[in-house]
């Protein structure tokens, strides 16, 4: 049943707020008829803003990573616990046996491991298998458990002719503030058709005219309309093929419920295999593979500064910790990425998203005096640096009485823009939603804040998704380069799937001329741990952390 009143369910304190934006609305949509609008910053006064404000240019919250191959970066200092930290209890009951029997006997074979259920590790499998080779899939939690099940906004691809996979790279470039690696950007950018393509050809239902021609949508820091989107459950969909097509393949096994706490590694220094501790209970299970591929996501659960975040329960840096300690190099680790626009009210729904695709239809960041008070379409990074901004210096964020500071997301003001029915058209799934709650998108805004969303940087790796230690292969948001300092909206499921396939052929290839090793063993985790020892670091945790701690993180 919905309220009598579209403001009831906010707090008393919050409804002049909101009735500003009401009344301001027909003003603001007059000046946008008018072509009159907030103006997109300037490049010097976008690296102020970020300067000042952003999360990631905070001196507090980082330490400095003393062993490794990255020795010496200062990185958040959430991560850097767990990068310091002593292997979990399991895998050091098992070092004495590998050391007693020269190895540790396999409990399960392969010729690739998939670390990884979602939507890079599915991707990565199903080419894999399609090649020939035998595949587990091993999940920390169910097959499709994964940020990639919660992207809404949609998938950039150039594919339209006012655009090109040229401008689709300068695009990656810039919004990265030219810190990518152009070799993996340029990888991104032109399989993006053919990826889009394999979806199609999947069964993916994307948003069309009555033509058949792709709707495409503006993204934000992008110069041409790209983002190709199914409603606003476009990960969801996404997710749903991949996982048909997996299920259609002979020669995957899906492992559920069994998340990797070590790599395995022989004399030669190849990766082949993983320690797997099966959830409940803690019981090992020791898998030796040819290849091992890792697809094992971010860190937004590790909750850096204090931040709430969008992602699934099982985003806590595993595979980070993994590559690690077996001796690859990580990068762009300090800058993570926070949507500006993360759910503050109803509080129950804090870190859930709303959309880009909402700013790119026309709804406008307002302050509590119903202001515009910058470009909707800025980079995220930047968005989320003047959100920042106005709650703090200028002081005309929207206050909820027990805490907690937002701006309103104005997004009645795309029914205004496009016509009754566009909200319910184009966002189905959180139109729904909020109803359910008594939150009617077409009358009412919504407040947000930042939000922790995407971790850029990760593991280094090649084109083809390879690393630095041989028979070690990944993909997906574990990765670091293709982002460089920020990402653009809508390039994270273009990465898994682009990145996602490569791997899944150059693992596939590699273990067709590759054995399986009789001394799969922990040689490189007790290296690392002489490491420690060296640095004076008595670790006071263990990792991988397979599910995160709560009842410490901070407000917003």
């Amino acid at each position: 049943m919905m309220p009598s009143s579209p403001l009831s369910l906010f707090p008393e304190a919050l409804r002049e707020s909101v009735r500003m934006v009401q009344r301001s609305r027909e003003s603001r949509l007059a000046k946008r008829q008018r072509g009159e609008r907030v103006e997109p910053l300037s490049l010097s006064d976008r690296r102020a803003l970020l300067r000042e404000f952003h999360p990631d240019h905070r001196e507090e919250g980082r330490a400095q990573l003393r062993v490794g191959p990255s020795q010496g970066s200062w990185l958040p200092e959430e991560l850097v616990a767990l990068l310091h930290a002593r292997p979990r209890p399991l895998v050091m009951d098992l070092m004495e046996r590998a050391r007693t029997h020269g190895g540790l006997a396999a409990s399960l074979t392969t010729d690739v491991l998939v670390i990884g259920g979602g939507g890079a590790g599915c991707a990565a499998a199903i080419v894999a298998a399609e090649a020939g080779v035998r595949v587990v899939v091993a999940t920390k939690l169910r097959l499709g458990d994964s940020n990639t099940v919660m992207a809404e906004g949609g998938i950039q691809v150039a594919d339209h002719e006012c655009d090109s996979p040229a401008q689709h790279f300068l695009d990656v470039m810039g919004g990265g503030h030219f810190s990518s690696d152009p070799d993996l950007v340029e990888a991104l950018v032109t399989a993006g058709p053919a990826v889009l393509r394999w979806l199609e050809e999947l069964g993916m239902l994307f948003d069309k005219y009555p033509t058949g021609r792709m709707k495409v949508r503006h993204g934000g820091g992008t110069s041409r309309q790209r983002l190709h989107a199914a409603g606003d459950v476009t990960g969801l969909e996404l997710m749903r093929v991949l996982k048909d097509r997996l299920a259609c393949l002979d020669g995957i096994t899906v492992v559920p419920f069994a998340p990797a706490v070590e790599l395995l590694t022989d004399e030669s220094g190849r990766a082949v295999g993983a320690i797997l501790e099966q959830l409940p209970g803690g019981r090992p299970l020791i898998v030796h593979a040819k290849a091992v591929l890792l697809a094992t996501g971010g860190l937004g659960r590790l909750h850096l500064n204090g931040f709430p975040t969008s992602n699934h329960h099982g985003a806590t840096a595993d595979g980070l910790v993994l590559a690690y300690r077996a001796g690859v190099p990580l990068r762009d680790l300090q800058n993570c990425q926070y949507h500006p626009t993360g759910v503050v009210f109803p509080e129950k729904l804090t870190g859930l998203l709303l959309t880009e695709k909402f700013r790119g239809l026309g709804a406008q960041l307002l302050n509590r005096h119903g202001d515009e008070f910058v470009f909707g379409l800025e980079p995220r990074d930047v968005t989320t640096a003047a959100i920042i901004r106005e709650c703090s210096e200028f002081e005309n964020g929207v206050h909820l009485p027990g805490g907690g500071v937002g701006v309103w997301l104005d997004i009645p003001l795309i029914d205004w823009i496009h016509g009754r029915g566009a909200i319910e058209r184009e966002f189905p799934g959180r139109f729904k939603e909020y109803l359910h709650m008594g939150l009617d998108l077409r009358q009412v805004p919504l407040l947000a804040y930042p939000t922790l969303h995407y971790q850029n940087g990760g593991v280094v790796i090649f084109p083809n998704g390879g690393t630095d230690m041989p028979g070690l292969f990944a993909a997906g948001e574990v990765t670091g380069g293709v982002h460089g300092r920020n990402r653009l909206m809508g390039n994270a499921l273009l990465e898994i799937l682009v990145f996602g396939r490569r791997a899944g052929a150059a693992a596939a290839a590699f273990a067709k001329g590759a054995k399986l090793a009789v001394d799969a063993g922990l040689g490189h985790l007790e290296a690392y741990l002489e490491q420690l020892d060296g640095a004076g670091i008595q670790p006071v945790q263990s990792s991988p952390r397979l599910l995160p701690a709560y009842g410490t993180v901070r407000p917003v």
